[in-house]
């Protein structure tokens, strides 16, 4: 399970700088995804060996600079349901506002970890005044610039110490864990009604006290997996304006949980920018991916039109682009079991252990067939690959120059893998390593 922190504060003290400065530890690893946007609402911060999901609340509230209380009382009310830690953020130069107030007395309700950071604490003066926030009754608090950076080791410290390390399990009888992930209103509750239909006798619901997600079972045809609803069969009834955070909260929890996602698109409306983003959520964490294209009942079509939105779509999502794209209706259960057999042969791939002799016999008649650039006068060599023992595909080269690999040749040698091994659908990782 992920571990989820929420970023909280009235706007302007400095929430979206901090919240960079979280994701910046792990700049070098997000950019080696090339096309991976960064987007300023969520993403993952790795600290001390540990990694958690960070929300930046600001970032879903409309008009930041009058933001009505009641706007923001929503979003900490949305963030005590689902998060596991929240950081409540306050500014020294400001001192405590009404606002502060407002926010600290909810927040002091909650039994989660709540970290009062200080920001804009960047001399001594402001050190001595910022002791006036001891007064809103946490325990943890601390002092910090985020634009400097000072201070921001304690609050990752204490927040990595709430983590447990994850245990990597090689279950067998694990069963494959679907999550439907997308839009509001794309359809994923007529999806999942559809799937499951008339044999309400196969649901069974694990639903716990904080994980809102709802596990159904399935057994069908030979077939056995899991489905995660994220569509929010119980939605609270506080947060039904609030869709974009509740849905986004949600689909980073799936996609924790799930091992093949079904990113859900409605064919009117095509690909937007929070589907891309939630696509590079589900891409950095290594899960397979398959992408429905909803409501294609409702299109008006000619001879090549799917072919030309199959296209138009991977250009999108591109460089990720082996992707397995399927046109559904779940209205009509057109192509919806097809979908789920797709998803099985996706979960197959990702979870393959290729012989470690296929994959030198393949690969290296690869590298054969078109060699590494020279580097300063240098060949640079590669001698055996090995596939990693982690859950997502993972592959090490053994070469003598490993730094010196560059990002178009890292992006033949995954294609090589992708024409010879069959990994439609699954996130690949390629290390480079001194033989």
């Amino acid at each position: 399970m992920g571990f989820t922190v929420a970023i909280v504060g009235r706007p302007n003290v400095g929430k979206s700088t901090f919240f960079n400065r979280l994701l910046e530890q792990r700049k070098a690893i997000v950019d080696d995804i090339s096309g991976v946007t960064r987007d300023r609402q969520y993403g993952v911060a790795e600290w001390s060996g540990k990694t958690f999901n960070v929300i930046d609340t600001g970032g879903f509230v409309a008009g930041s600079d009058d933001v009505f209380e009641k706007e923001i009382r929503k979003q900490v009310l949305i963030a005590l349901d689902e998060a596991d830690a929240i950081i409540f953020m306050v500014d020294v130069v400001t001192g405590i506002t009404d606002l502060d107030e407002a926010m600290a007395n909810l927040l002091r309700r909650t039994s989660k970890p709540v970290f009062l950071v200080v920001n804009k604490v960047d001399n001594h003066d402001r050190l001595l005044e910022a002791s006036e926030f001891y007064s809103l009754g946490f325990d943890r608090i601390f002092f910090l610039s985020s634009i400097s950076g000072s201070g921001t080791g304690e609050v990752l410290d204490e927040v990595a110490a709430l983590i447990e390390a994850p245990v990597e399990v090689g279950d067998e009888k694990a069963l494959p864990k679907f999550a439907i992930i997308g839009q509001p209103n794309v359809g994923k509750s007529s999806l999942l009604n559809s799937l499951i239909g008339q044999a309400r006798t196969i649901v069974s619901e694990i639903a716990g006290t904080t994980r809102d997600t709802i596990h159904t079972h399935y057994n069908l045809f030979n077939k056995e997996f899991i489905l995660i609803d994220t569509a929010g069969i119980r939605r609270k009834a506080k947060v039904n304006e609030d869709l974009e955070f509740y849905s986004v909260i949600r689909a980073i929890k799936a996609i924790d949980e799930a091992d093949v996602c079904l990113l859900l698109l409605d064919a009117q409306k095509g690909v937007t920018a929070q589907d891309l983003s939630i696509f590079a959520l589900a891409v950095k964490k290594g899960k397979g991916i398959v992408v429905l294209v909803n409501k294609w009942d409702l299109m008006e079509k000619e001879t090549n039109t799917a072919r030309d939105y199959e296209k138009e779509l991977k250009n999108r999502f591109a460089p990720f682009s082996d992707l397995p794209i399927l046109f559904i209706s779940a209205i009509e259960k057109t192509r919806i079991f097809r979908a789920m057999e797709i998803a099985l042969e996706v979960y197959e791939s990702r979870s393959r252990k290729i012989p470690t002799s296929q994959l030198n016999d393949k690969m290296l008649k690869a590298i054969e067939a078109y060699h590494p650039p020279v580097v300063r006068g240098n060949p640079v060599k590669i001698k055996y690959v090995t596939q990693l023992p982690v859950v997502v595909p993972s592959f090490a080269f053994f070469c003598n120059y490993p730094d010196d690999i560059k990002t178009p040749y890292r992006n033949y040698l995954e294609n090589q893998l992708r024409e010879n091994f069959k990994l439609t659908g699954v996130p690949v990782r390629i290390f480079f390593r001194k033989k």
